[in-house]
């Protein structure tokens, strides 16, 4: 027997939840008296709590795109895709700064509209990490004696650095290794630089070599191979087997209709690197290889702490991006993509928003208003001045103490705002095709 205190206070307890049952059901009582089953037995496996994110008001328009009209050529594609037309690929370019190196926000994104539409494979990578933290979800690469120059640190004269932004040279014995958490994908093709003097380099799967390529050439130009691999393939490897050989990334494709999201993230990326650094020509040259169904440009966190910069120059520079893309992809959409808000500790301790980057948001909208460009408010959309504050302040923390880049479960708000933001401009679209479609009906008869 127990004692009498212990006793007086489990019988009470056991009569306020009788109440408790009298009052709630059957259902509710079996879950409370389970708490008082002292039964040894094995614990059960608890799913750990989800992340407590700050509320953001959903359904606002700032939650939508400025102009998705613009994306109508992009949304026919996706109809294409969703209607399972044979060959129906939509593909996505996303060119974006240090959060994208590490494929946050963009590997969100990338699963929400693969799991919607169809995977029809990872995309775009880099044949090394040009820096410690930059991976891809769902692909591990690793690399050997490559010299690396990436656009937003490189002193190369030529301004070829492929579609992705960086250069890879490497003498014979320099190693690529793309490692895939999943099977499924048939094909790689290899991006390198054709040039006189150009070595040869190997492609293999699963270490049985595929084929060998010559990277030789006349003059420089942009050179691709593309080889089919078994749908079983874990582990692709590129070895440079004679001579020097310079690439730039592998691309992964599957056999089926979906969609291809490429995460171009350049760490320190601003839009002078896509406006002044990239040779024009050999861009163009990379995107009309590509064929991207939509480009979207997200940069502005790297020069919102730079007034001058933001006043004088981010708008020409902006333009100068949009011209270089209507020539080489005059029919493609456009989605401008604002950066997060960003903190800073200010003289009273306080985390607050650079002004800078308030006007430069102002001024992106702006142009893309002018340019016939579609335009996410991505600043605005995860709550305007002060939201990293609030994040680093939250429980988990959704950004890290820069205050500055995204944590994983703040890049998941983000991708997951930016997906409804493109499938609201997407039901758009439908519904105005099959009002347009009903008109005609209705003129006919």
């Amino acid at each position: 027997m127990l004692p009498a205190k212990p006793t007086l206070a489990i019988l009470t307890a056991l009569a306020c939840l009788q109440l408790v049952h009298l009052r709630a059901g059957r259902r509710n009582w079996d879950v409370i008296a389970s708490a008082f089953d002292l039964t040894p037995r094995r614990p059960p496996e608890i799913a750990p709590p989800d992340p407590v994110i700050p509320e953001v008001r959903r359904g606002d328009s700032v939650l939508r795109l400025l102009q998705p009209d613009t994306l109508d050529r992009f949304y026919e594609a996706l109809d294409r895709t969703e209607r399972k037309e044979p060959g129906a690929v939509t593909r996505i370019l996303h060119y974006g700064d240090s959060p994208t190196t590490a494929d946050l926000i963009t590997a969100d994104v990338r699963d929400l509209l693969q799991r919607r539409f169809g995977d029809a494979g990872h995309g775009f990578i880099l044949a090394d990490q040009p820096w410690a933290w930059y991976t891809h979800r769902g692909v591990d690469v690793r690399g050997d004696r490559w010299k690396i120059a990436p656009a937003t640190q490189s002193s190369l004269r030529d301004g070829m650095y492929g579609l992705g932004g960086v250069s890879f040279e490497g003498p014979a014995g320099a190693t690529s290794r793309f490692s895939l958490a999943a099977r499924g994908h048939t094909s790689v093709e290899v991006a390198f630089l054709l040039r006189p003097d150009g070595g040869t380099f190997t492609v293999s799967a699963d270490d049985r070599v595929l084929q060998t390529v010559d990277t030789a050439a006349a003059t420089a130009a942009p050179g691709f191979a593309s080889i089919p691999i078994p749908a079983a393939t874990r582990r692709i490897s590129i070895e440079v087997e004679r001579g020097d050989a310079r690439l730039f990334g592998a691309s992964l494709t599957k056999p089926a209709t979906g969609v291809v999201y490429s995460s171009l993230g350049l760490n320190g990326g601003y839009v002078s690197v896509l406006a002044r650094i990239f040779a024009e020509k050999h861009w163009r040259e990379q995107l009309r290889h590509y064929r991207p169904h939509l480009v979207i440009i997200n940069y502005g966190t790297n020069e919102s702490v730079y007034d001058k910069f933001v006043d004088f120059a981010y708008e020409k520079e902006m333009k100068e991006i949009l011209r270089r893309l209507r020539v080489a992809l005059p029919d493609t959409p456009i989605l401008i993509m604002s950066p997060m808000d960003r903190g800073e500790r200010q003289g009273s301790g306080e985390i607050g928003t650079p002004p800078a980057l308030v006007r430069l948001v102002g001024l992106q909208e702006k142009v893309a208003r002018e340019n016939a460009c579609a335009f996410f408010n991505t600043f605005q959309a995860m709550g305007g001045a002060g939201t990293m504050a609030r994040w680093y302040q939250s429980s988990p923390r959704l950004v890290g103490a820069d205050y500055l880049h995204p944590m994983p479960a703040g890049a998941k708000q983000i991708g997951t705002m930016l997906f409804r933001a493109i499938m609201d401009g997407y039901h758009q679209h439908k519904l105005h095709r099959m009002r347009e479609n009903l008109s005609q009906i209705g003129g006919g008869r």
